[in-house]
């Protein structure tokens, strides 16, 4: 079965691939004639482009024409002509597919062509790199080649004004950070005047290094935090609480999944300590948080692996890149735990306002299409989700580098050892070495082996990012011993220093295995580009982290029957086995995460459509006053229901409170309850007839501009107020559903289940606040048609 799906696949790439090698011919075929035309001519043809689909010419008869257009400005204003297999990949973008291709392959060039193509439809193109220094790069670089063709360019990077977004997004191609785009669809439904949002439709983005946006940082969901008071005194007992409780005993810690846990014992423990009853009772739900928030900042996060104390802060680090992530930090008092957890001041809490993972953010986008040197072993995910499928584009040159089998040691002591004499040994006849590491503390750890060996080095770490671009770039060069995180410099090409294709060019060594084959091979590919000469190899220990969580039984199995040699080298064959069943376990655990992040978020994201679909239409409508009335029409309707249900006999009705809600919602003429009415229906018949008598009054208001303008701004501020404390609900939600998987329920269905409850309370809530607010704004009004109709 797998292997038929495999030659399916296989047959499918090829397939793909001699499709597109016929169109680089015709591409090539037109080459001569564009060659002989003036600047002026070249640049006349995007107009030309332009009126074709206006006649009705579809994109797809553009492509060939467009494509050598791109490729001759490219040659003309940057001297870089685009290689036969960048147009491959150029056309597999196109197709809203992710474009593998090796590092040093030229996907910044590759980019260049689909976005020139589909700017062409005055949509807008969104071009989105994995950072700020990378974003400006390539912006600065290929906008010259389409402002050569006349599209306008712009640039989405964090700290810009509003004008200045709303000037970037309205270029033909945007070239930004993936997760400013996301912030900026959040803030765009968070503004109280169209005037003030950014963003238009979504018409078509390539993501650059699409794995490290679609599967690396998509565990972690966009969030925007409004500030908050603090009680410092509860985090700081929290934390004393924490470090005293005791694994297995006090809590459980899941390393696969990574969640902790309180056991019976460490619940008594907690509620002794506060004096209460019952920790799970709804009046200590705050508590709990508190207590499982300083618990997860003691077992969760580890100092220089996850976070910094910088200047007295918290610094968090990207686990994938090893960068420090400035102005970025933990929600819903995870942050504050970790500062009480270092005993720094307790800043001020972050409450969630609004929040979408990177997932269902890029898929709202019609046309998605992405490049990266690895993602062949996330392909299924990428068809799943997306709808996109991995086209491996041939390199330009052969590849010649040669990848090492792994060596694996008992301990990390003997692993760290062994790297440092091999990498003195590559220093002393001048061979560059890049050593990727998975840590701030692993990087430091393999310095200090180095300085005993006396090896020279540059350690590139979340310490050092602004040296990142530079020290990365020179790792190529001659005698250049370079210890970075795997993921260091991401996007900046090593070329090979003079003199070094002679020593067999850059020599790359992995401390660990990652969590991901992909990762493993990013690193890996970092040697080799264009046909370079270039050597890898893996150094791993048995104590790596990686190993004893995913594992451990098989190791401590393997210790039985242990045999090494004199430097610690593991010497049994069925070790390399444990290593490879240990990453794909992880990788499977990370793909379950993902899968169970984005699915809550599926739940959450139909919340949010309606939301947002709900403050978008009063935005926009120049009546908002109409969309209150439905609101009046439903509100009243729902208190009928709930005062008159069919569990009560009429003579049990609360019709005094009844009508004195409802005389909240329609302040003139006065609801009275008839004493005769025998059934719901009679007493709705009453409602509905009073209720129209005042909707009828207040549509003689609807033309007075000032008395809009307030019941859009009453509207959108109770779906502001009451969507915030939902999202705290469901996060509150999430927190507790794990805990009835104990109960054999499944807790994606009670999520599903009290998720839509509480949406469905929080969505009569806003009807019903909505409709009093107005009626009190609007009581002015109805007071002078009271004293008209006495007169």
């Amino acid at each position: 079965m797998i292997a038929s799906l495999k030659k399916i696949i296989g047959d499918e790439q090829q397939r793909r691939i001699k499709k597109y090698n016929k169109i680089v011919e015709k591409i090539n075929r037109l080459e001569p004639q564009l060659e002989k035309l003036t600047d002026e001519e070249l640049q006349k043809k995007t107009d030309e482009f332009k009126n074709r689909l206006q006649n009705g010419e579809k994109i797809e008869q553009l492509t060939e024409e467009a494509f050598a257009v791109v490729r001759e400005a490219s040659r003309r204003v940057l001297g870089l002509r685009h290689y036969d297999v960048q147009l491959l990949g150029g056309l597999s973008l196109n197709d809203g597919d992710i474009a593998e291709m090796a590092t040093g392959e030229g996907k910044t060039l590759v980019a260049s062509l689909p976005s020139y193509l589909r700017a062409l439809e005055g949509k807008g193109v969104h071009v989105i790199t994995v950072n700020e220094y990378l974003a400006r790069r390539d912006r600065d670089l290929i906008g010259q080649v389409h402002e050569f063709l006349g599209l306008t360019v712009g640039l989405n990077v964090p700290r810009l004004a509003s004008d200045e977004k709303r000037i970037a997004y309205l270029a033909d191609i945007t070239y930004g950070v993936g997760n400013e785009f996301g912030f900026d669809y959040l803030k765009d439904n968070m503004v109280y005047n169209t005037s003030e949002k950014v963003q238009r439709p979504y018409h078509y983005a390539i993501i650059d290094e699409i794995d490290s946006v679609l599967i690396d940082e998509a565990k972690t969901p966009l969030i925007i935090a409004g500030k908050t008071q603090v009680n410092p005194s509860l985090y700081q007992i929290c934390a004393k609480m924490a470090r005293s409780f005791d694994n297995e005993k006090d809590y459980l810690y899941d390393p696969i999944s990574k969640s902790v846990s309180l056991t019976d014992n460490g619940i008594t423990k907690v509620e002794r300590a506060f004096g209460v009853d019952n920790l799970y009772d709804l009046e200590h739900h705050t508590l709990y948080h508190f207590v499982l928030q300083a618990l997860r900042a003691r077992v969760m996060f580890k100092k220089d692996v996850d976070y910094i104390v910088q200047e007295g802060e918290i610094k968090l680090v990207d686990m994938f890149t090893g960068r420090v992530m400035d102005g970025r930090s933990l929600s819903d008092g995870l942050h504050q735990a970790l500062e009480a957890k270092e005993n720094l001041e307790i800043t001020e809490e972050n409450k969630t306002q609004a929040q979408i993972t990177i997932q269902n953010y890029f898929r709202m986008y019609p046309r998605l299409s992405g490049m990266t040197g690895t993602a062949k072993t996330e392909e299924k995910e990428f068809q799943n989700l997306y709808g996109m499928s991995v086209i491996q584009i041939p390199t330009n040159k052969p590849k010649i580098r040669e990848d090492r089998e792994d060596i694996i040691f008992a301990t990390a002591a003997d692993k760290y050892r062994a790297v440092a004499k091999e990498v003195e040994k590559r220093y002393q006849k001048g061979q560059p070495v890049l050593i990727g590491t998975s840590s701030i503390i692993q990087s430091e750890t393999m310095a200090s082996f180095l300085d005993e060996q006396k090896v020279p080095y540059e350690l590139l770490n979340a310490k050092s990012e602004e040296k990142e671009v530079q020290l990365i770039s020179l790792a190529g060069q001659k005698g250049q011993i370079t210890i970075a995180t795997n993921m260091a410099g991401r996007g900046t090409d090593i070329m090979l220093g003079e003199g070094v294709a002679e020593t067999g060019g850059l020599f790359v060594l992995g401390t660990e295995r990652h969590e991901s084959r992909r990762i493993d091979n990013q690193l890996k590919g970092r040697s080799g580009r264009q046909g370079d000469p270039g050597e890898t190899q893996m150094y791993i220990s048995l104590e790596d982290e990686m190993l004893l969580r995913f594992g451990r039984e098989d190791i401590e199995e393997l210790q039985e029957k242990l045999n090494t040699d004199e430097d610690g080298k593991v010497l049994n064959e069925e070790a390399l086995e444990i290593v490879n069943k240990a990453q794909q376990m992880c990788e499977n655990a990370n793909s379950s995460l993902r899968e169970y992040t984005l699915k809550l978020d599926d739940i959450s994201n139909e919340q949010r459509n309606v939301i947002y679909t709900l403050r978008n239409r009063i935005l926009e409508q120049e009546d908002p006053l109409q969309t209150w009335t439905e609101m009046v029409e439903a509100s009243t309707k729902k208190l009928v229901e709930a005062y008159c249900g069919d569990e009560y006999v009429p003579e049990e009705w609360n019709v005094s409170e009844l009508e004195s809600r409802l005389n909240h919602i329609v302040t003139f003429p006065d609801i009275k309850i008839p004493k005769q009415a025998e059934s719901r229906e009679d007493v709705l018949e009453e409602v509905e007839a009073r209720t129209q008598q005042y909707l009828e009054i207040i549509h003689s208001f609807r033309k007075k501009s000032g008395v809009q303008t307030q019941a859009r701004k009453v509207l959108l501020t109770n779906i502001d107020r009451h969507w915030l404390s939902h999202l705290e609900e469901m996060t509150r939600l999430k927190e507790g559903i794990g805990l009835r998987s104990y109960g054999q329920e499944d807790p994606m269905r009670v999520y599903t289940r009290e998720g839509f409850e509480l949406f469905s309370r929080m969505y009569d809530m806003i009807e019903h606040d909505a409709s009093v607010h107005l009626s009190k704004m609007l009581r002015p009004y109805t007071l002078k048609s009271k004293e008209e109709v006495k007169q």
